[in-house]
This record gives structure tokens, C-alpha cells and sequence, in this order.
């Protein structure tokens, strides 16, 4: 019976063939709506949602003086409204459709305020709907890290209008760029997860804030210590569980590159955790809570662009390293080029998305995410992600330079010496915690 089926299959192959097959019989089958990878997705970006609100506040609101912790738990939740509304009206449609004869670099309007998007519109095997909402997590993250930069000392006006526009001028094109068809994704980039988009793009926007800012005044005189570290380990812990969502959800369904992007980014996270931990433990003779969060944060970063393309034995050594790189430069590099970046913005996540980045080009594995990397044989691919990082620091440094030298000749970028004395609670928003 067995040959009489496999007989009868191949004859019909080879009629088809001789005849000419049917009109559309080998068309592509039209995408149909899968309930897992939407059950999944819809977790997804549920996890990531909460490593802004409540993970990224409270993970920075411990690190900050207690005058200043509701200021910076405010700037999150702030920023988490704002960017929900921009990426609605525009963000979504700059970095996802199709931009015409400037498509290399940024995507058209045609979904400004969502149009064209309703309950049966979908991107792949899930809800249109939930593809722009798990994305418009990662639009309200980025920008909200960017603030650990510029703690204690810039103005809540100034700081919604600097965030608002750059996620339109910097944001939106480059995730376009990597994601959304653009230059960097035809040069065949590697960012699974967003290691250029998020991290190396809010890491330079950091460094270049706080050099513009300036330092706090008692930088490098007054005790400028965490007030609350449990505060920051909770975050921590919410940031690291919601990383899940980040770096598996980035499959966008329920399969197993989602299951290997989870499972690589667990080890990452505790090697780089241990990593920072153990450098610190033998430089200073003592292993910090801060420490260790920090080394976690760090993990998490330097995974995320290689996630869906390394196995385990990469992601140990890629933790590793980013743990003693990140370290370097929270430790070693700040105090040396004398910036005050206040919660190392630029040194975890700056450092640690161009080391995540370039490690993607070296143990990139061809069955895992279908590119081959370094240590296959694939030596370019070191040059394309360096191409990546490049673009990525050079445009986000220039852009966000320019913006913040406009809004500070238009409105000011920093309040006056008595509000940050007294404190960004107070004198920016009139409470305090007792």
C-alpha cells in the first residue's frame, strides 16, 4: 500500500510538471492567525511593558538619592505615556512600512494613527495589533533608559520634549534601519532582540546627554550613594524576568528559536551577574548587591542582539565578558574620562550592546539563526556588525547632540542650583517620601 501511494504521489508530480500546474496552486499560502504565537506575543509584551513600570523605575529609583527617587520613578511612568501616544500617531509607521525611495533609511506614513490596522489586519502568523504593541514596548524602554544618564539635575519639561523628539528623529528610523527593511537589515546586520536599537542607541544618547548636561553639582565631593538597593534589586529581578518577553518574544511565536532565546539569555545573565561580582570581589574586597544587579543588567544587554542566533556555550562566554567589560567601564572608564553618566547608562548598556553586537558576528551558528558567524567560517560578519555600531553610535550621537543644544537655548535643560539641592521631588513636583 505504501508503494502504491508513494507511485501514485509521483506520477501526479510528474503530470504536474508536464501539464503545467493549476493557476495559484503553488501560490504562498495566505498567512493565517496561529492562537499560540498570539498567546505568546500577547505575554510578551506584557513582560516587557513591565521592565519600564514598574522595573526600570524602581531599579533606578533606588539607585538615586532619596530627594530624587520620586522624580525618577515619575520620568519612567512620564515617559511610558508619551511614547505609547507617539508610536501610535507616528513611530510604529516611520519604523514599519515601506518609506518609498527613502526605504534604506526610513518607513512612509501610511499607518500614521494606526490607519489600516483592525481586529482581522495581521503581521505574520499574529494580530497586527499585538506586533505594534510588543514593538511599542521596546519605543517606551529605550528612551526611559536614556534618564539613568541624566538623573538629579535636568528639567521634567525639557526632558519630555528631548525624549519625544528623538524617538521620532533617532529611534523610530533606526529601528527601521535594522527591523524594518532598511539599510542595515539589507546589509544583513544581526540584532535579534535590539543590541543597536535599544542598547548601543540609548547607551550613546547617554553619554552624549550627560556630557551636555554636565555633572551634579557635588559630583565627586558629596555622598552620592544608592538610598534604597532593595528597591534596585526588585527591579533588577523584574527587568531580568521581563527580559524573557524581550529576547524570546523577538520570534515573534511560540517555537523553539523563542525557547533557545530564553535558555541563552538565562545563562548570559548569571555569567555576566557572577562575572562583575568576582572582578569587583578581587578589586575592592567586597561583593556589592549593586554589584551583582548591575552584572545581571549587563547580561541581559550583551545577549540581547546574539539571542536568536548562539547556543548555550556562547552565551556563557559572551556573559562573561560582558560582565568585566561592563564593569571596566562603570569602574574604570567613567572616573578616567570624567563624565557623569549618574546610573552608567553608557557603561551597561552603551559598553554592553556593542560588546553583545560584535560577539553576534563571532559566534553567530548557522542552524541556531541562519547566518554563520566568525568562529564558522564567516569572518565578514564581524564587518557587518561593525557596520551596524558604527551607523548606530554616529547618527544617535549627531542627532541627539543637536536636539539637546536646541532645547537647551529654547527652554533649558537643567534646573537652577536650589531645585537640585533641595531635590527633584519637591521642586519639580511638590512631595516627598518620608
Amino acid at each position: 500500500m505504501r508503494m502504491f501511494k508513494l507511485l501514485i504521489g509521483t506520477l501526479g508530480l510528474v503530470l504536474v510538471g508536464a501539464l503545467g500546474a493549476p493557476e495559484g496552486a503553488f501560490a504562498a499560502e495566505t498567512p493565517k492567525l496561529d492562537t499560540g504565537d498570539t498567546a505568546w506575543m500577547l505575554t510578551s509584551t506584557a513582560l516587557v511593558l513591565m521592565m519600564t513600570i514598574p522595573g526600570v523605575a524602581m531599579f533606578y529609583g533606588g539607585m538615586v538619592r532619596k530627594k530624587n527617587v520620586l522624580a525618577t520613578a515619575m520620568q519612567s511612568f512620564a515617559v511610558t505615556c508619551v511614547m505609547t501616544v507617539l508610536w501610535m500617531i507616528i513611530g510604529y509607521s516611520l519604523a514599519f512600512t515601506d518609506g518609498g525611495g527613502m526605504n534604506a533609511y526610513v518607513g512612509g506614513l501610511d499607518k500614521m494613527l494606526l490607519r489600516g490596522i483592525g481586529v482581522d489586519t495581521l503581521s505574520g502568523t499574529i494580530p497586527e495589533t499585538v506586533f505594534m504593541t510588543f514593538q511599542m514596548t521596546f519605543a517606551i524602554i529605550t528612551p526611559a533608559l536614556i534618564t539613568g544618564a541624566l538623573a538629579d539635575r535636568i528639567k521634567f519639561s525639557s526632558l519630555l520634549v528631548f525624549l519625544s523628539l528623538w524617538m521620532i528623529l533617532v529611534y523610530a528610523p533606526i529601528t527601521h534601519w535594522v527591523w524594518g527593511g532598511g539599510f542595515l537589515a539589507e546589509a544583513g546586520v544581526l540584532d535579534f532582540a535590539g543590541g543597536t536599537v535599544v542598547h548601543i542607541n540609548s547607551g550613546v544618547a547617554a553619554l552624549v546627554g550627560a556630557m551636555v548636561l554636565g555633572r551634579r553639582r557635588g559630583y565627586g565631593t558629596e555622598n552620592m550613594a544608592p538610598h534604597n538597593l532593595i528597591l534596585s534589586v526588585i527591579g533588577a529581578s523584574m527587568l531580568w524576568v521581563g527580559w524573557f518577553g524581550f529576547n524570546a518574544g523577538s520570534a515573534v511565536a511560540a517555537n523553539g528559536s523563542a525557547g533557545m532565546a530564553m535558555a541563552v539569555t538565562q545563562i548570559a545573565t548569571a555569567a555576566a551577574a557572577l562575572s562583575w561580582m568576582f572582578a569587583e570581589w578581587i578589586s575592592r574586597g567586597k561583593p556589592s548587591v549593586l554589584g551583582i544587579v548591575s552584572g545581571a543588567v549587563a547580561g541581559l544587554v550583551a545577549i540581547t542582539p546574539a539571542s536568536g542566533y548562539v547556543d548555550p556555550f556562547a552565551a556563557l562566554i559572551i556573559g562573561l565578558v560582558a560582565g568585566l567589560v561592563c564593569y571596566w567601564g562603570a569602574v574604570v572608564l567613567k572616573p578616567k574620562l570624567g563624565y557623569d553618566d549618574s546610573l552608567d547608562v553608557f557603561g551597561v548598556h552603551g559598553l554592553g550592546g556593542i560588546t553583545g553586537a560584535l560577539l553576534t558576528g563571532v559566534f553567530a551558528v548557522e542552524a541556531i539563526g541562519g547566518t554563520p558567524g566568525l568562529l564558522e567560517g564567516n569572518a565578514g560578519q564581524v564587518l557587518i556588525q561593525l557596520e551596524g555600531i558604527g551607523a548606530t553610535i554616529v547618527y544617535c550621537a549627531i542627532v541627539t547632540f543637536v536636539l539637546l543644544k536646541i532645547i537647551d537655548a529654547v527652554m533649558g535643560l537643567r534646573v537652577d542650583e536650589e531645585e537640585e539641592v533641595t531635590g527633584l521631588d519637591y521642586s519639580l513636583h511638590g512631595e516627598t517620601v518620608q
